[in-house]
């Protein structure tokens, strides 16, 4: 969700084509300014590869009007599916044994806004993670009172099923700065657990940069926070300087992380960042960065202003599936806050043989899932 900023007609369903790839199983060169520079050639040449690629569909929306996606793969193999409502007043979960499960699955309500107070408004980005054994869910809320206002909460789970168990409010996330954050994402790496967010700085003349800091408990976190991205490049800045809605992937000894910038509009735009596992990802040096965005717009497909994703693996258990939302026109229906048309959609990733990350931006999602489809069987 952008700092004050915030989703298409609504879109047939998926087509039968498109729904029989889904069953299958288918499933830098400039740095921060802390960074050394790590050429991100190969990312770039594979992205061209796919611009004279036929478009087997125009994207079709697999949720429609959820923004801010998050699935995650349970220990049996299930999925749940969460994001923001258009509305941003709830929490809604949805749950089924298979990524194409999810289309269809009946949204629970787990958690509304209160009336009042820091969690009254603008429910944005929840995700769901599972530590230690335990379900937790993150999110942002503001004050009806003092908008803007967004700080980071949790909630975990009593019992051992997230659509029937009792959610209990375990209170504010606090950060050393206490000021404006959102898109918490969290993930474990060698025995730690670390939490990325996005916060503005008071010092900074931006809206939001990346933070990330360690995890004292999955309610606390340590006072040591490292901005690890900040919106310095051209292409982060157009309508809001920000960088948000980080997502992790851990491979091939890296630890990637994607994440959103620029106004909600067609401009936003996805950029990565990446370490190496074993360098310490508190140390802003660790870090590098792509001097242009991996995912973008592009009005052939229909997909316009696509960010904040997540990444999970496929029903094969090998195939990284990336969940993302855009709007499918150009024009926004009111504002980024009150156009709720933002979809859920997702694809497959590649990956180069440099080891980073392929999003073939101007290729369609089903393409990317029929090549990944193709591989697999080859």
């Amino acid at each position: 969700m952008d700092a004050k900023n915030h989703m298409d007609n609504r879109q047939p369903n998926l087509s039968v084509f498109r729904r029989l790839l889904l069953t299958c199983g288918l499933l830098a060169a400039l740095a921060l300014p802390l960074a050394q520079a790590v050429p991100v050639l190969e990312i770039s040449r594979a992205q061209s590869h796919s611009a004279t690629a036929q478009t087997l569909d125009a994207n079709a929306p697999f949720i429609e009007r959820r923004a801010d996606p998050w699935v995650i793969r349970d220990d049996d193999g299930s999925y749940y599916f969460i994001a923001s409502v258009p509305e941003f007043d709830r929490i809604e979960l949805r749950h089924a044994k298979t990524i194409d499960g999810l289309h269809q699955a009946t949204p629970k309500t787990l958690w509304r806004k209160h009336e009042t107070g820091p969690m009254s408004i603008d429910i944005w980005a929840p995700e769901l993670h599972k530590i230690d054994g335990r379900w937790y869910i993150y999110f942002a809320a503001s004050n009806k009172d003092v908008r803007f206002h967004n700080r980071m909460f949790v909630l975990g789970l009593e019992g051992d099923s997230p659509m029937t168990g009792q959610w209990q409010e375990l209170g504010k996330l606090q950060s050393a700065q206490d000021a404006f954050s959102l898109d918490a994402t969290s993930f474990s790496l060698k025995g730690e657990r670390y939490f990325i967010w996005a916060q503005q700085d008071k010092a900074k003349r931006y809206n939001t940069g990346l933070v990330i800091a360690k995890m004292l408990s999955p309610t606390q976190l340590s006072d040591n926070e490292t901005i690890i991205s900040e919106p310095l490049l051209d292409w982060e800045r157009l309508g809001f300087k920000v960088n948000e809605g980080a997502a992790v992937l851990v491979k091939n000894g890296k630890v990637f992380v994607t994440y959103s910038a620029s106004a909600t509009d067609d401009r936003y735009a996805m950029g990565l960042l990446w370490a190496d596992e074993n360098a310490d990802l508190l140390d802003p040096k660790s870090w590098h960065k792509s001097p242009s965005p991996v995912f973008t717009t592009e009005p052939s497909l229909n997909r316009f202003g696509p960010g904040h994703n997540s990444f999970v693996l496929a029903e094969d258990g090998k195939t990284e599936l990336m969940f993302y939302h855009a709007r499918n026109y150009l024009e926004l229906q009111g504002t980024p806050l009150t156009d709720g048309n933002r979809h859920t959609y997702y694809r497959a990733i590649r990956w180069s043989a440099d080891g980073f990350p392929v999003f073939d931006n101007q290729q369609s999602d089903s393409q990317t899932l029929h090549q990944q489809d193709t591989q697999s069987r080859e």
